[in-house]
């Protein structure tokens, strides 16, 4: 995947993933926030910050969440990136890291 298409692809996969967090805040404890391409998940209670942006040399979104750095990957069977360890979707991965934040089961 050449450079501009993977911008393409992570803008899409984060702009998507915003919007499903903006839409999930009104019943979870957290605020999206999108800017300069990267998203951040503030927590007030218990105080948190979670980052994911992408990364353009290596082809990957990056996710700081939990005190710890996560890499997932373009998965071309699932259309979207994903977490090798796991094969969680952005999605899944960013909904289970916030359950565990908050401590209850958190579906975008």
């Amino acid at each position: 995947m050449d450079e501009q298409e993977f911008k393409n692809r992570a803008d899409a996969g984060l702009d998507a993933l915003y919007r499903k967090l903006s839409a999930a805040s009104d019943r979870y404890d957290f605020e999206p926030d999108f800017n300069a391409g990267a998203l951040a998940i503030e927590f007030e209670e218990p105080k948190g910050k979670f980052v994911i942006s992408p990364n353009t040399p290596v082809r990957q979104i990056w996710i700081s969440a939990h005190s710890k750095s996560f890499k997932l990957d373009w998965s071309d069977e699932k259309h979207t990136f994903v977490l090798p360890d796991t094969k969680q979707t952005l999605d899944e991965f960013i909904a289970s890291a916030i359950g565990e934040h908050l401590g209850e089961e958190v579906r975008l």
